[in-house]
């Protein structure tokens, strides 16, 4: 296995790729046309924060909840740290006094 390089100089013909008309791009059953969601994987993060990463735990929801977000359709995992992530940068804004509470168990 080969060593990643750790250059920050691309070694692209970008030249050469601006020069290119859509007539020159050769489409086959293995390299074919980019569909939109692959487009907007593709986006260049350059300058911008790194994702944060994921860690994986065991969190108990209500089963009503847990099949909403699935009717939503895939991805609801990513829907679920999307709500709880949102939920997390609102509370910010409260004050302290109500953001560290905790309900004592009965």
């Amino acid at each position: 296995m080969s060593k990643s390089s750790s250059s920050k100089t691309s070694r692209t013909d970008w030249p050469r790729l601006k020069a290119m008309k859509d007539k020159d791009i050769k489409l086959t059953d293995e390299h074919p046309e980019a569909d939109v969601k692959h487009i907007v994987r593709g986006i260049l993060r350059q300058g911008l924060k790194p994702v944060p990463s994921k860690s994986s735990i065991s969190l108990r929801v209500d089963a009503d909840v847990l099949e909403w977000f699935k009717a939503q359709g895939p991805g609801y995992q990513t829907r679920i740290n999307a709500v709880l992530r949102a939920f997390k940068d609102a509370s910010f804004d409260l004050p302290t006094s109500v953001r560290g509470k905790r309900r004592r168990a009965a």
